[in-house]
């Protein structure tokens, strides 16, 4: 089962930003991010950030027509775009997981769009516009030892700006709810849960 494992109101751009690059610090080869929430939330600011936390220095932009860009740092990551994918059959003509996680850290934006495809031991991060204001909202939803590892680093390393926020936002396919095991806001997931494939 996949639980909400942290939620937290991220009150800018920056602050999403920096998010990442905290985020980075605790990548390993292996290690996949899948992201969803709607147009404007945030998603490629994160990898932005992300990108930034391994050391990249080049221009980070979302590969929408090409689906897949490199930046390369500690480790190179591999940055995925689905928000233009026709079926998740599109994916296995252009890219080889297995390739792109031996070298390095996968994130993936619009994964929604092909949760098959995604692993299950992949940290799942739901960023939602803040209803309350002009932050943001993101809820880290673990299936697996390497996303618990990776969202207990985000609730213990967080930026002082990122408020951990007292309930979840609407979570994407497959989550509990904030009353599941390991799912109290702004704590990590500590139970044995099953992700999904």
């Amino acid at each position: 089962m996949v639980t909400v494992a942290w939620t937290a109101r991220i009150p800018s751009a920056e602050a999403m930003e920096r998010l990442g690059e905290r985020l980075a610090a605790a990548l390993q080869p292996g290690d996949w991010i899948a992201l969803t929430g709607p147009l404007g939330a945030g998603k490629t600011t994160l990898v932005r950030g992300l990108a930034r936390g391994l050391g990249f220095r080049g221009r980070v932009a979302s590969p929408t027509f090409t689906l897949v860009h490199v930046y390369r740092g500690r480790l190179p990551l591999y940055h995925l775009d689905l928000y233009r994918l026709e079926g998740e059959d599109a994916l296995r003509d252009v890219v080889d997981p297995g390739e792109m996680e031996a070298a390095g850290a996968v994130v993936v934006e619009w994964a929604d769009r092909a949760p098959r495809w995604i692993p299950a031991d992949a940290l799942w991060l739901d960023l939602a516009v803040d209803p309350a204001g002009d932050g943001r909202r993101v809820a880290a939803r673990a299936g697996g030892d390497r996303a618990r590892r990776l969202a207990a680093h985000l609730a213990h390393r967080a930026d002082p700006a990122v408020e951990p926020a007292a309930g979840a936002i609407p979570a994407g396919p497959g989550a509990a709810g904030p009353g599941s095991p390991g799912g109290e806001a702004g704590r990590p997931a500590t139970g044995k849960d099953e992700g999904r494939r």
